[in-house]
């Protein structure tokens, strides 16, 4: 079974494929003209963000029996078309679900703590203790939105930290578990001192925390993001750390993450954002570790052969 790898992998990618059957081509710097070009070739195709698996292409794919998506979100996948042609979609969140965990904890504790903002000052040759007393992350009641991989991963590590941590997932039926407890998103509104959000990009999440969403928590929060930029309002966030509702904010993910590309309003927002000392931006990277970038083709070979032989 032939199987074409258009993007950027591990090193080791063609060893794990190779081990379950594959014939892979690999071809990290291939066009979307030359996909589609060749894609009709294919029985199997591995993809990062290199372009959208649309119509266009799917309908080229005439021998696509999968397509492995080396990550967790499947956002630039026409699901529903696939699903219609009977093309299995594989994807990968439990190969970065503990590189995203931790760099959550990481961006937490930040913010908590005003690391970033005291390491500015500190090089500057500025000494502000009292500005920069710390808030503990014990004992705070933190609320998820989503809990499938990701979510329950962050919520395995902050139970080190003695949290109470909430999770909604209108999606899942009891999954409480030994690390959350599952509940209403009234209650998450009602009990929050922290705000992370773990849901994919759909047609229902994006925009989904708004100014409305925001404004609903009964306490001032921190809030994080590191499931896609278009479910969090950049607009509503800079205006709820204006007003002090957010205490402070910490994003791996943006509305629009080609910065060159900004709309005029987008460009206001980051700028605000950027320059803010209650912020904490990095580059789509929470799950983007040296052993998650292994892991990610290790699962998704796993998951290949499962498919293939069952």
């Amino acid at each position: 079974m032939k199987c074409l790898i258009v993007d950027q992998m591990h090193e080791k990618t063609d060893q794990f494929f190779n081990e379950i059957g594959l014939e892979v081509e690999y071809q990290p710097d291939i066009t979307r003209s030359e996909i589609l070009d060749c894609i009709g070739g294919y029985e199997g195709m591995v993809i990062r963000s290199k372009t959208p698996v649309d119509k266009e292409l799917i309908e080229k794919a005439t021998k696509l029996r999968f397509i492995a998506r080396a990550g967790a979100g499947v956002d630039n996948l026409d699901v529903e078309l696939l699903e219609e042609k009977n093309i299995a979609i594989i994807n990968a969140p439990e190969g970065n679900r503990n590189a995203l965990a931790e760099q959550s904890v990481g961006m937490l504790l930040s913010l908590l703590h005003h690391i970033v903002k005291a390491d500015k000052e500190v090089r500057k040759g500025a000494w502000h203790r009292e500005a920069n007393r710390g808030v503990e992350l014990a004992g705070k009641t933190v609320g998820l939105l989503g809990y499938g991989y990701m979510g329950q991963a962050f919520a395995k590590k902050l139970s080190v930290f003695g949290c109470n941590v909430l999770a909604y997932d209108k999606y899942k039926v009891n999954c409480t578990d030994k690390y959350c407890r599952q509940t209403t998103l009234q209650e998450v509104f009602d009990e929050s001192d922290i705000f992370s959000i773990h849901v994919p990009l759909t047609g229902e999440t994006k925009q989904m925390v708004d100014k409305e969403f925001i404004d609903s928590f009964k306490k001032n929060i921190y809030l994080l993001n590191t499931s896609r930029g278009e479910v969090l309002s950049l607009a509503a966030c800079c205006e709820a750390l204006e007003s002090g509702k957010l205490l402070g904010l910490a994003l791996d993910v943006l509305e629009n993450e080609r910065l060159n590309e900004l709309t005029d309003e987008q460009r206001k927002n980051f700028s605000y954002l950027s320059t803010s000392n209650k912020t904490i931006l990095t580059p789509h990277v929470a799950g983007w570790s040296f052993e998650s970038y292994e892991n990610i083709s290790r699962v998704l070979a796993a998951k290949i052969k499962a498919f293939l032989t069952q």
